[in-house]
């Protein structure tokens, strides 16, 4: 069974960093395409960041394009996502997601991922 499992979130200031884990039980991460979504109270899921099993190509959204990376670790069966120059607007909680078969929707569509984890809060304050 898959299991994901968020850490790393919490209380950072404006302008501030965080780092997301996301540890993988029950697969072996490094055949599977990962990725980040996220939810802000009120608003619809979207899509942050993914990707590819080979670790060779990554997607982000507009919003956060250039201000977080995601990265995998397949060794440690973990993926990470650093958030710099944090803003108000990233406020949310943060998902991590993983597709156990071959898709060609895009990164950015939730219909593509079928393991989620349970979520983890991300609060940015002044």
């Amino acid at each position: 069974q898959v299991q994901l499992v968020e850490s790393g979130g919490g209380l950072v200031q404006v302008g501030g960093s965080l780092r997301l884990s996301c540890a993988l039980s029950g697969r072996t991460l490094s055949r599977y395409d990962m990725g980040w979504f996220r939810q802000a109270t009120g608003k619809e899921r979207e899509f942050v960041a993914a990707i590819s099993w080979t670790g060779g190509d990554t997607s982000y959204s507009d919003s956060v394009n250039g201000r977080f990376t995601i990265s995998r670790e397949n060794a440690e069966n973990t993926i990470h996502l650093q958030m710099n120059n944090l803003k108000l607007e990233d406020t949310a909680i943060y998902f991590c997601v993983l597709n156990t078969f071959t898709s060609t929707l895009s990164y950015a569509s939730s219909r593509r991922w079928n393991s989620w984890g349970q979520g983890i809060q991300v609060t940015v304050a002044y």
